[in-house]
């Protein structure tokens, strides 16, 4: 699918600003209660954004010389390096997401036309071109500033992101065992997703149905208001 890197660059500095507006209030207390994952605090989300934004430097340094950089040096190495930004005073938790953050800015500012053209690898060992960062990190800014549970909500998001997120989204898990999905919008906006079993037409809001393709709390319901079918989490 194709996203205009003028429109992903626009998200991923609007979602990095929306993040650390909703940051800004909390203490080392209120960031250590848990977030709205499973299993992570507010640190722990918050160490993953820090550490996603360096690692997102890494592809634009192999874009910009040409030098295969990872993202990560292992799995177990992210790993690790999530624990030990869990394990930080507040101050110093913050200042490091900001830094990565305006730093991985920076590094798109300064890059050239043909480094945005360079392939690069992802964690997941895709192969992309160097146009699909931005879009990376907007995907993780605004999914996960709903994740910190401080009030941000789907519905808080731009609608032309929650569209291209749902695209995406249906893209990947289109094939998957379950039942096919038929998804409207109340805009007109509509969305299938093949599965294995019987359709289901399914109902909400863009807001919504991004909500609930991302495994995220949901209005969406079946067109005869009936719960929808479990979405495992994605992101």
């Amino acid at each position: 699918m194709t996203r205009a890197l003028a429109d992903t660059r626009r998200w991923m500095q609007e979602g990095a600003d929306l993040l650390l507006i909703a940051l800004a209030p909390l203490d080392d207390e209120q960031l250590s209660a848990p977030s709205a994952l499973p299993g992570w605090s507010r640190k722990n989300l918050v160490a993953h954004l820090a550490a996603n934004a360096d690692a997102l430097m890494n592809l634009m340094r192999w874009a910009a010389t040409g030098v295969p950089t990872p993202m990560y040096a292992s799995l177990e190495a992210r790993k690790a390096g999530i624990e030990r930004g869990a394990a930080l005073p507040a101050d110093e938790l913050m200042a490091w997401v900001r830094q990565s953050s305006s730093a991985l800015e920076a590094a798109m500012d300064a890059a050239a036309e043909e480094h945005w053209l360079r392939p690069v690898v992802t964690a997941q060992g895709r192969t992309v071109p160097a146009t699909e960062v931005p879009w990376m990190r907007a995907r993780e800014v605004y999914v996960h500033a709903v994740d910190l549970d401080v009030g941000t909500e789907f519905r808080d998001l731009p609608t032309d992101y929650l569209a291209a997120l749902c695209d995406e989204i249906v893209a990947k898990r289109s094939g998957e065992r379950g039942p096919t999905l038929e998804l409207a919008a109340a805009g007109g906006q509509r969305w299938h997703v093949s599965g294995t079993g019987n359709s289901i037409e399914l109902v909400g809001t863009v807001a919504d149905i991004a909500a609930y393709l991302t495994g995220r709390a949901h209005g969406v319901t079946t067109v005869d208001g009936r719960t929808a079918p479990e979405m495992p989490p994605w992101l």
